[in-house]
């Protein structure tokens, strides 16, 4: 197969806008194809294994985590980088990176930790995802953080829109100190790689929902069957094999659903590009340039409310979510009240601060948890340990 010829407003890394700190090329590797490999041998990369999406990490052994999640994000954009012409690893790097702040159990941990931290500036997962890329991955001896291009920076922060008008929040005064230092023109749309990495996003976690859903029991295929977009493509699955069973007419038809949502933004993002002749003049555009149609958009809305009704808020979920909310919460005011029993390396990073320092370097060491880690770390807090 030939490939396509490179799209005229596909990020050029010959011609990064660099890094924030200096630092010497590599003699394989392209700045973005840097960028990935320094996200995948992250630290917090690996702690995504045992992250969740919606199920806590002990539930089952075939569940997406926050990982396998990642890795799904990364293949969908390098697959539409590839059909546009753009460049597959800024795309694959932006996809890797997207969920590095999210902290364990899912929404839940995040809207918990947002909960204690809304005196001390709140808390946000892309926020927590831009400062592990900028300050909290430590590993080398040169900088704090990764060092990523500026390109992927802009990517990470910025792949959903404009985020000029968050920049007044109190959670986001992280992002607004590295920009006044180092801009990533925060204003502005990001590149098409990154806006790639995002419809990607979409495409994985509403897919794979659909597959968790159902391998879960939360709901059936009956159920399923006439929310837009998947119902016609399960009769579809049915027609073209008479004889099925449940098990493969779910992935057949999640692989199905992939697929078109994936045509869908090539086909129109094509239509929307003519006449754009830069990367420059994609971040000019005033609005995305990567996007779904608006049936598509439309029949989208509509599975995920479906979603959210019958999985979201299913009562095994909520039960879950509420026993994650109790142990963070426990967790955050033990350490709130008594540092001493912080591991020494996270009460060394209190010395000298007030309570909002303090607070911060909490929520980081909560965020950064696994969903296991969590579970253990309160047992090992709460639970006197029986004599051997």
């Amino acid at each position: 197969m030939t490939a396509p010829p490179r799209a005229p407003y596909a990020a050029d890394p010959s011609a990064s806008r660099g890094r924030r700190h200096s630092e010497a090329d590599s003699a394989s590797r392209t700045p973005f194809a840097r960028d990935r490999d320094r996200i995948i041998h992250s630290q917090a990369f690996r702690r995504l294994k045992e992250k969740t999406q919606v199920f806590v990490a002990h539930e089952g052994d075939h569940y997406r985590t926050r990982l396998t999640h990642s890795l799904e994000v990364a293949q969908i954009a390098r697959s539409i980088a590839y059909a546009l012409g753009l460049d597959a690893d800024l795309a694959e790097a932006v996809a890797l990176a997207h969920d590095l702040g999210h902290p364990p159990f899912g929404h839940a941990g995040e809207d918990e930790l947002d909960e204690h931290m809304k005196p001390f500036g709140g808390f946000d997962h892309n926020v927590q995802t831009f400062r592990v890329v900028t300050e909290l991955e430590l590993r080398y001896p040169a900088f704090a953080g990764l060092n990523l291009t500026w390109e992927t920076l802009e990517g990470v922060i910025k792949h959903n829109g404009p985020v000029l008008d968050k920049l007044g929040r109190p959670a986001w005064a992280p992002v607004a100190a590295f920009d006044a230092a180092y801009s990533l023109e925060l204003g502005g749309w990001a590149g098409a790689e990154a806006q790639v990495a995002a419809l990607a996003d979409d495409i994985a976690y509403n897919n794979h929902d659909v597959d968790d859903g159902l391998g879960a029991g939360l709901f059936s295929l009956a159920d399923i069957a006439g929310v837009p977009l998947i119902g016609p493509i399960i009769e579809g699955v049915r027609r073209d094999w008479p004889l099925i069973d449940d098990r493969m007419l779910r992935l057949e038809a999640v692989r199905r659903m992939i697929g078109a949502m994936v045509e869908d933004v090539v086909s129109e993002t094509r239509r929307r590009a003519q006449g754009v002749d830069s990367a420059e003049a994609v971040r000019g555009l005033g609005k995305a340039l990567v996007a779904f149609t608006p049936d598509m958009a439309e029949d989208l809305a509509l599975l995920r409310n479906f979603l959210h009704e019958r999985m979201y808020r299913h009562y095994r979920v909520n039960r879950t979510r509420s026993q994650a909310r109790r142990l963070l919460a426990e967790m955050f005011a033990l350490f709130m009240k008594e540092p001493a029993v912080l591991p020494p390396e996270w009460g060394a990073r209190q010395a000298g601060l007030d309570e909002a320092g303090r607070a911060r370097v909490i929520c980081d060491y909560i965020a950064g948890m696994t969903d296991r880690y969590a579970i253990e770390e309160h047992r090992r807090l709460f639970q006197i340990e029986a004599w051997s």
